[in-house]
């Protein structure tokens, strides 16, 4: 297995809630592919009802078994970017667990329940760099089906088989 990374600038969203149990919710916004000169998670919007960070670098990493995934994703039309919040309890309250280009690992990531997983629209650069990396690693593979045993069928159901008594089902 063949495996590289991209680097991915991050903006994530700090967002009240509105309704009678209040508090706030975490949402990534926006990915880049030109890593900006600015610490990670320095505010850089603000309005009345939302903050928004640069949450930092983050890695797509890329693996040449998954390279149809990622050929799916592309050819899509609109190519996305999973991005993986997961709340950790420290300042900010949130991690950057994950950013993948594979539909099926950003799918996975929503069965722990406590992530926020959202999908943002993959930078051209981004996309051209994933497409070079399919093009150089990229291996079709057949889908193999298993073969069923020919074995016989329940065989207690039948007239006179085991089981049965003799008498089978009628």
């Amino acid at each position: 297995m063949i495996e590289d990374r991209l680097s991915v600038g991050l903006v994530v969203e700090r967002r009240a809630l509105a309704g009678p149990w209040g508090g706030h919710m975490w949402r990534p916004v926006v990915a880049f592919a030109t890593l900006p000169e600015v610490a990670p998670w320095t505010e850089i919007m603000r309005t009345a009802d939302a903050v928004r960070y640069y949450a930092g670098e983050a890695y797509v990493h890329l693996y040449s078994t998954d390279t149809a995934n990622y050929r799916d994703n592309l050819e899509s039309g609109a190519p996305k970017l999973w991005v993986v919040l997961r709340p950790d309890g420290q300042d900010p309250p949130v991690e950057v667990q994950a950013v993948t280009a594979d539909p099926a690992e950003g799918e996975a990531a929503t069965e722990a329940g406590t992530n926020v997983v959202e999908t943002l629209e993959m930078p051209a650069e981004v996309a051209a760099a994933i497409a070079a990396f399919i093009a150089a690693h990229h291996v079709e593979r057949a889908i193999i089906k298993r073969k069923r045993d020919r074995a016989e069928p329940d065989v207690k159901w039948r007239v006179g088989g085991p089981g049965s008594g003799g008498q089978g089902r009628e």
